[in-house]
């Protein structure tokens, strides 16, 4: 449940308030609670323009803790987001039950925007399995200033699908199963409207959906599925398909993971909840585009019946793949579904995973990044990514890599165990399944996981991709 939002035309009283100055503004009489800022300023020798840079906090003599930060218009999304970010954490680690947040200057609607998301996004409580758990979410939000009411209703809807999409990775993966998830989605649907399908595994094998099988076949339970979900909206012009990568835990199957990396190997799952919580709030919002969500559920398991080294399996395209390592079951999944979504023949199509170890080599866990089969989409993703404060990095997709991949015995290598460039020769096998050459971009999640939390988010499981996806949505006609 998000803190509830209201507006004041006068200066709330609250025990935790949140100043958001600009830098146009000066630490002025009018300042709420500006003599006790001065003199906190004095005493750290601060010049006022360095709270763009470090908020500060203090308690006045009623015992209300204020916190101040200055938005520099000069900056982008992402370090405005940083700085509103920090300032928050400085009330909402004492887990107040309300919040007062004070805007004004010329980017009091950006500093709104961006704080009451936060706040929502922070305050949150996320699943912990604890004796005592002690955390108390924020009940309350107070907003004063001049400033457009309207957008605040779509951020709800933007926070809640932030909010699913960690809510599901956080979870550990004996209560995150694939049978278990496909449970949470069903609800989820009947409560939301989506039609729902779900192709089981004796439906995967009578299509031919060798690809998906041969990693799933490793779990003794036969939960696996590809999840279908529908949002129409009447007045949609567009169709965007948005596929996730739902590997609810991973061994590396026969090529086992050392514990170092298998370690949150239930978070491989994060690229389908990034598009479920997108579905989310596209239906939240009531975006007028029509979405095809499909999701890849299974376990990358160690069993007698799990894939190997050396196995050719045929996808359901007719391609022959000759597995090369076990731990590349991501694109293994991907590619049945991927083929599935695009014979449905949208608009666009999106899907996300935390596929290569290649790309975090590359970009770290501060970007996620993307490559597609269209310069222009590739161009828009990486605006919208530097609008939102979700940052992507594009990467090239060229034909020549993926010599690399060809095979003596089958249609196509799986990947190469020297593993240089993965994450293009990974989206080049990938582009092998997408179908009727539809508009496409993969997204490689490298910062679905930052340590000390990632833009406005404080939490190191981020949720990254969801705020991208919603304005992408928009970006196609939806807004």
């Amino acid at each position: 449940m998000l803190a509830q939002l209201t507006f004041s035309k006068i200066l709330p009283s609250m025990s935790h308030v949140l100043v958001l100055l600009t830098t146009a503004s000066a630490v002025a009489k009018d300042t709420p609670h500006g003599g006790l800022l001065s003199t906190v300023l004095k005493r750290r020798a601060m010049k006022a323009d360095e709270l763009a840079k470090t908020p500060v906090a203090a308690n006045a003599s009623d015992g209300t803790l204020v916190a101040w930060a200055m938005l520099d218009e000069t900056k982008d999304a992402f370090a405005q987001q940083v700085l509103v970010r920090k300032a928050l954490q400085l009330l909402l680690q004492e887990q107040p039950k309300g919040i007062a947040i004070v805007v004004s200057g010329n980017v009091a609607q950006r500093a709104a925007e961006f704080a009451v998301y936060g706040a929502w996004v922070n305050a949150a409580l996320l699943p912990v399995h604890k004796q005592t758990d002690e955390r108390k979410p924020l009940q309350k939000i107070m907003l004063h200033g001049e400033v457009d009411r309207k957008p605040f209703e779509a951020l709800r809807a933007q926070a809640e699908g932030n909010l699913l999409c960690r809510e599901l990775t956080h979870l550990p993966p004996n209560e995150l199963t694939p049978g278990i998830y496909r449970g949470r989605v069903k609800k989820l649907a009947r409560a939301q409207g989506w039609q729902q399908e779900a192709f089981d595994m004796k439906k995967l094998r009578k299509l031919g959906a060798g690809a998906f099988v041969a990693v799933a076949q490793g779990s003794e339970v036969e939960d696996a599925a590809i999840v279908h979900l529908s949002y129409r909206h009447p007045k949609a012009k567009q169709t965007v398909a948005l596929v996730g990568k739902g590997i609810c835990f991973d061994t590396g199957g026969h090529n086992l993971k050392p514990s170092r990396y298998m370690h949150n190997m239930h978070e491989d799952m994060n690229g389908s909840a990034v598009a479920l919580g997108i579905l989310l709030a596209a239906t939240r919002q009531k975006l007028a585009v029509n979405i095809d969500c499909w999701l890849a559920l299974a376990q990358n398991h160690i069993s007698p019946k799990a894939y190997k080294q050396n196995d050719v399996v045929k996808a359901l395209n007719g391609t022959h793949i000759e597995i090369v390592h076990t731990d590349a079951e991501g694109r293994m999944v991907l590619a049945d579904t991927l083929t599935l979504a695009s014979r449905a023949k949208p608009d666009l199509m999106i899907d996300f995973a935390t596929l290569t170890g290649s790309m975090a080599t590359a970009l770290g866990d501060r970007y996620s990044g993307v490559l597609g089969n269209r310069d222009e989409l590739l161009q828009r993703a990486v605006s919208v990514g530097s609008r939102t404060g979700e940052r992507l990095c594009a990467f090239p997709l060229a034909e020549d890599y993926a010599v690399a991949l060809e095979s003596k015995v089958a249609d196509v290598k799986q990947c190469t165990l020297a593993g240089e460039a993965d994450h293009i020769l990974a989206t080049l096998f990938l582009q092998r399944f997408v179908e009727h050459e539809t508009p496409w971009l993969h997204v490689d999640l490298s910062a679905s996981r930052c340590e000390g939390g990632l833009g406005i988010v404080a939490d190191e499981v981020t949720g990254f991709g969801v705020a991208w996806g919603v304005a992408m949505l928009r970006e196609s006609g939806a807004g």
